[in-house]
């Protein structure tokens, strides 16, 4: 893991006086990255998506909010890969069952984990709240865009990756997000 990026992490973590996590997520908007930790270890670098547009923290923006967030809520274990959700619930079908106007989308596909803002004024509370946005980190049916700004405002991975991923981190779990 770049160390820039963990040093990012710890300030912010400095900053709010709280506990640094298990188990802590590093995505680099830049570098379209996620990198996975565990008690300081490097566990795994996965290929992201983010942001087609902008970053941004701001309500109806489409961008990626940055800064630090917990995973508060991990959604679809045991269902299957490729499952696509509405509103946070399984609709029955895979992505590839799915009718081509629909395929054509972003869909948010095989886990979810929801994530909270905890730097309030830049991701939590008022225009800027990340949990209300709705932003995950979730698979996706598009995986060849993997690697680019593909996204909502989403952090996007591939479903076996996100599906590994929800199976290793748990709700509480930081996940820091880097504009570099």
């Amino acid at each position: 893991m770049n160390v820039i990026l963990k040093d990012e992490y710890l300030k912010v973590v400095e900053q709010l006086k709280i506990e640094e996590t298990q188990d802590l997520l590093i995505v680099s908007v830049k570098q379209q990255r996620l990198y996975h930790q565990k008690e300081g270890k490097s566990v795994k670098t996965y290929v992201a998506s983010t942001s087609l547009k902008a970053p941004s923290c701001k309500e109806d923006s489409l961008g990626t909010p940055w800064g630090l967030h917990e995973v508060c809520e991990v959604i679809g274990v045991g269902q299957p890969l490729g499952m696509v959700f509405q509103g946070r619930k399984p609709i029955g079908l895979h992505y590839w069952d799915c009718e081509e106007d629909m395929q054509q989308k972003n869909l948010i596909t095989s886990r979810i984990l929801r994530l909270t803002g905890l730097q309030e004024g830049l991701n939590r509370g008022g225009e800027q709240d990340t949990f209300k946005r709705f932003v995950y980190l979730h698979g996706t049916n598009h995986e060849d865009r993997l690697g680019r700004p593909a996204s909502s405002g989403c952090i996007q991975l591939g479903n076996q990756e996100v599906i590994d991923l929800a199976n290793q981190v748990s709700s509480g779990s930081h996940l820091f997000i880097s504009l570099n």
